[in-house]
């Protein structure tokens, strides 16, 4: 459906702008008005990553008026991959900065406000409150809860996109005219169910393909051109080449903007969402080592079975000397326990120590009560142990 311009023009263009923005002035569905529109805008990109970087910059090469970043990280040379708005010398600094510079090199009449800061319950009214549109850049489950409550609350449209591998989702959430993130998706997943792309990984270039069309969607709210992706939900298969658009219809029963909302205020979304099960947290309590510990145990001659839960390629780029690879799922399908020696005190560990918690519940159920697993996993090994050893 159309709907309304969502701001109103600015004054004027000055010269400088006419002469910069003249491709799109000569579209007669923008025009001198839409233009002007989008200088008056006000955008905050939440994440300064994967999806932010090319959203930011195609924001200010169309005249965006105001971009507000939200990014506390910084950068790291895994970014490189895919977080085109920053470069080899931006590696250390601080990604709201960087994505900053590149923003002013890219339109230097584009006003840049950086928010650098962990968004959460606390900030994120408040932050919201400043602009007229939200982007929502973030890769995780508690932010996504966190972004689409704060818009609900505000009366707030935002464009939210989604990349896993070779795939990615990108939705217009406005509950003003159609549903929100929590009609789609009311539950988030059990924790670790679904990889991040830090455990799974993603094609660097469809970060381009979904950050552009949210720029697309953001650019047709604003000017009020076209039919934004409001209840649609547009999905692309990159190996495939193939898009395609189902409905989402508006939840009646939705907890956030249903008929009779029981969510009306701001909750802790990490614990919303579980970042790590509670039996996970259990297991863990008490049954947690350091890479250090791992270290003397393996130089001291220790009887143990050291385990990696992570997946083949993972194990290919960086592996702990002597350690087994049993990947994750294999737990859960429960074929891997018939293979645990029973004479030997179990060691799993994972990347950073998510996955091997979990896998610890398991192992501690089926019997092996002495288990433990490596905080920080083989990224702590390597930053504590084997620095020499490449990271991901």
């Amino acid at each position: 459906m159309s709907l309304p311009p969502l701001v109103e023009p600015a004054a004027e263009l000055t010269v400088d702008e006419v002469r910069r923005y003249s491709r799109h002035l000569i579209i007669p569905d923008v025009g001198m008005d839409g233009q002007k529109r989008l200088k008056n805008a006000k955008v905050l990109c939440v994440g300064a990553g994967g999806l932010g970087s090319p959203a930011l910059m195609y924001l200010a090469a169309a005249g965006v008026g105001t971009l507000g970043i939200v990014e506390f990280d910084e950068v790291d040379e895994s970014n490189l991959q895919r977080q085109i708005i920053h470069r080899q010398s931006s590696i250390g600094r601080s990604k709201a900065e960087s994505a900053r510079d590149t923003v002013k090199e890219i339109n230097p009449y584009v006003n840049v406000v950086l928010h650098e800061e962990r968004l959460d319950s606390d900030n994120v009214m408040e932050l919201f409150a400043q602009y007229d549109l939200i982007v929502d850049g973030t890769d995780n489950f508690a932010t996504r809860y966190l972004v689409n409550d704060a818009a609900v609350l505000l009366n707030k449209p935002y464009v939210w996109g989604s990349i896993y591998r070779f795939d990615g989702q990108a939705s217009v959430f406005w509950a003003e005219y159609g549903p929100c993130y929590r009609c789609l998706y009311p539950e988030p997943p059990p924790p670790g169910m679904v990889p991040s792309c830090a455990e799974g990984g993603v094609l660097g270039v469809l970060c381009g393909s979904i950050g552009a069309t949210q720029v697309t969607e953001a650019i047709k709210i604003l000017t009020g051109v076209g039919e934004p992706l409001v209840g649609r939900l547009m999905i692309y298969d990159a190996l495939e080449q193939q898009t395609r658009t189902v409905k989402v219809r508006k939840d009646p029963e939705c907890a956030v903007c249903g008929k009779n909302p029981t969510v009306n205020e701001l909750i802790d979304y990490e614990a919303f969402c579980g970042v790590v099960s509670e039996e996970a947290q259990e297991a863990a309590a008490g049954s947690t080592i350091t890479p250090q510990q791992l270290k003397a145990w393996i130089d001291g001659g220790e009887n143990i079975e050291i385990i990696d839960v992570r997946e083949q390629n993972e194990y290919e780029i960086v592996n702990i000397p002597g350690a087994k690879l049993i990947p994750k799922n294999e737990f859960i399908m429960g074929t891997a326990l018939e293979h645990l020696p029973h004479e030997k005190r179990i060691v799993l560990h994972c990347k950073t120590g998510v996955r091997s918690a979990e896998v610890l519940a398991i192992v501690k159920s089926a019997g092996f009560a002495d288990a433990v697993h490596v905080g920080g996993g083989v990224i702590g090994w390597v930053n504590t142990v084997e620095p020499e050893k490449p990271v991901y």
